[in-house]
């Protein structure tokens, strides 16, 4: 039952070249920022990521793609990274760009071992290219696989040895359901407590989802877009 591993090094141990991985978080909240360290730092290659978003050009997933070590986005925003965007435009980066919305219910689908479903969003764009269509209710429908991975990487506040999690605020978004949808799934967390100490009325996700977890060193927690007034204003 003791899931703790001694740091994000050992966390990451068996992902290699070609995997297919799930990042947790929402833009720049709720990011594994260590794991993503460690995996540029072990210099694995050839990745398929599946993430809300692709981080910024130095920072989250943009470490990752400035060593070229992603061979495909799956991702629904991607408007902060301009090394993002140059990699899609000279055809370095395979994109495949998802509705939000779209992406958390496949990513749900494939930890609830649902394998596809219906959904109205995409209908009439690129998106909906070479998919099923059926209609519910007078409404096109078009079909959406699940999507799974080999790992699933997700950043908590608070977690226990026996992998049960909380999440913050905005890192709810993402983290859980891709927390439920990788074969291994790693947790790394600000706070790692003892069984029991986690009111198990306010754990979003049970421990049994998780194989990985350790606390996490240092959380830079950057806002991706600051907006901010003169004073006296």
């Amino acid at each position: 039952m003791n899931k703790v591993v001694a740091n994000a090094q050992a966390a990451i141990s068996g992902i290699s070249n070609g995997m297919t991985i799930m990042l947790g978080g929402f833009g720049l909240c709720g990011i594994p920022e260590n794991c993503i360290a460690a995996l540029v730092e072990a210099g694995v290659s050839d990745l398929t990521c599946i993430s809300n978003n692709a981080g910024v050009d130095d920072f989250g997933l943009g470490l990752l793609l400035q060593k070229k070590q992603i061979r495909k986005m799956i991702s629904s925003y991607v408007g902060e990274n301009d090394e993002f965007e140059r990699q899609m435009l000279s055809g370095e980066l395979e994109v495949d760009l998802i509705p939000q919305g779209s992406l958390a219910a496949r990513c749900q689908a494939g930890g609830a071992g649902v394998p596809a479903f219906f959904t109205p969003a995409g209908y009439g764009t690129e998106v909906a290219i070479g998919k099923e269509v059926r209609y519910f209710n007078g409404k096109p429908h078009i079909l959406e696989d699940a999507l799974t991975a080999e790992f699933a990487i997700v950043k908590a506040w608070k977690g226990d040895r026996f992998g049960n999690l909380i999440y913050k605020g905005t890192a709810r978004n993402f983290n859980p359901v891709m927390a439920m949808a990788g074969k291994v799934t790693i947790a790394e967390v600000e706070e790692l407590v003892e069984p029991g100490e986690l009111d198990p009325n306010f754990v979003h996700t049970p421990g049994v989802f998780v194989q990985r977890i350790f606390q996490g060193e240092k959380y830079e927690k950057r806002i991706e877009q600051r907006t901010v007034r003169s004073r006296g204003n």
